[in-house]
């Protein structure tokens, strides 16, 4: 299986009057063909800025992308100008993104049909028609009813699970390689959120696609994820397959979340969820051992003296960030 996107010691830091907030201090993952990724972690993590950060939309200022690279078709993504012709040209057509709040992200004051068949004009120089017949289409495969009339409407005229399926069906529009679904469930619910999970899953087998799902939530990337990244204040704390992640978790704050979401089939004894205690650290001043020490229940001496360990392998795909090892503990 190739490699499509390898990301590499990518730092994201954002000036403020406060002081230096670093976002993402670090941050090293790849993403493989026809595969579907799950990016995890606490709001404030730093998991939609590395996505935005690979796609260059990082607001400078007060944003900056200080150090890393983000190889993709044999190019080096973070060597490219932000509002170039370069990044312009793979924004869309070959990674596309379905931004978070799809309330928010649709333009209200343009039409669904303006806003589906921009993207074809601009990439795949279609004439207005052809774009038009193409938007059909593609909103018809998302499971829009009505599509053809309901083209000419506005953003306000459609539910929030159907804003969200106008999204992916405006982020599929061109074929990506990778699809980037930055919290595609938040403001959905239960049922829609099933529904737009399975049409995503539909959409990758059937257009070949990557699926990078970024989500606070681990029930999301529980059953369509094949590898996983754990992120904590910056960093990647654990990756590994999914199976690995759930079945055998290894850093604390993986075993933290695990923990502290329900799961069906429990008994009246083990109900109680378990929240991790605490709070996440202050980006702005950061501890130079690791940042999740003070609310870790499994630390040692080494912990407190030592800085924060770097990812290594406890297996043929999972790596972890500790210096304890849980299995022993637990």
């Amino acid at each position: 299986m190739s490699v499509l996107l390898d990301v590499k010691n990518l730092r994201t830091h954002f000036h403020t009057h406060r002081g230096l907030v670093k976002a993402v201090d670090g941050v090293s993952f790849h993403i493989n063909e026809k595969e579907i990724v799950g990016l995890v972690g606490e709001s404030g993590c730093g998991k939609s800025v590395s996505m935005l950060s690979v796609m260059q939309l990082i607001a400078i200022p007060p944003g900056k992308i200080v150090s890393g690279s983000a190889m993709f078709d044999g190019h080096d993504l973070l060597k490219y100008k932000p509002k170039g012709d370069e990044m312009r040209a793979i924004r869309g057509a070959k990674i596309a993104m379905i931004f978070q709040e799809p309330m928010t992200s649709l333009n209200p004051v343009l039409t669904i049909a303006r806003q589906v068949t921009e993207t074809l004009e601009l990439h795949l120089k279609m004439d207005t028609q052809t774009a038009r017949k193409r938007a059909v289409e593609l909103l018809k495969l998302v499971g829009i009813p009505e599509a053809e009339s309901r083209l000419d409407n506005y953003p306000h005229q459609f539910s929030g699970g159907m804003r969200q399926r106008v999204m992916i069906a405006i982020a599929l529009s061109c074929n990506p390689k990778i699809l980037i679904a930055d919290e595609p469930t938040t403001a959905v619910d239960v049922t829609t959120q099933a529904q737009l999970l399975e049409l995503m899953q539909e959409m990758v087998n059937r257009f070949n696609t990557s699926l990078v799902i970024v989500t606070h939530n681990l029930g999301v990337v529980a059953r369509y994820a094949d590898r996983i990244y754990v992120m904590y204040a910056g960093r990647i704390v654990e990756s590994g397959l999914s199976e690995d992640i759930f079945l055998r978790p290894l850093h604390p704050y993986t075993i933290g979340l695990l923990k502290s979401v329900p799961q069906l089939g429990q008994t009246k004894s083990d109900r109680e969820l378990v929240p991790i205690s605490g709070l996440p650290p202050n980006l702005i001043d950061m501890p130079q051992n690791c940042a999740f020490l003070p609310r870790c229940s499994y630390h040692k001496e080494r912990c407190r003296l030592e800085p924060w360990p770097e990812l290594h392998a406890v297996g043929a795909q999972h790596y972890v960030s500790c210096y304890v090892d849980t299995r022993e503990t637990s």
